[in-house]
């Protein structure tokens, strides 16, 4: 038979367990928001993945390549591979960004 002491003890572990449960559920929650909200912007994200595509390329090309001639050639370059890019981009972000983005929030809220 349990003293009121261990009583109270296993109380607390089963109450922190109950809470333990729900915040995994909530952040499962968040998960599946992102996923969903992900999908239904697919155009926004796809313009957004090619607005920092065409910076990321041209800082790219200007920091690394300095002679004139060669620099506007790799730039004619990059606006050749850039559906590429979009397609590539566009399941990275899909596949990995929900994730992401839940567990940098899980890091906010966490103390």
């Amino acid at each position: 038979m349990l003293v009121p002491a261990e009583k109270s003890v296993k109380l607390q572990l089963e109450q922190r367990l109950e809470e333990e449960r729900i915040k995994e559920e909530r952040m499962h929650d968040i998960l599946l928001l992102l996923d969903n909200l992900v999908e239904r912007e697919e155009p926004t994200v796809k313009m957004i993945l090619d607005r920092l595509y065409d910076v990321g390329s041209i800082n790219l090309i200007n920091k690394k390549v300095g002679f004139r001639p060669m620099n506007r050639l790799l730039k004619a370059i990059a606006r050749l591979s850039k559906p590429a890019f979009r397609a590539v981009g566009w399941r990275w972000f899909k596949r990995n960004c929900p994730q992401l983005i839940t567990e940098w929030l899980r890091t906010k809220v966490s103390f």
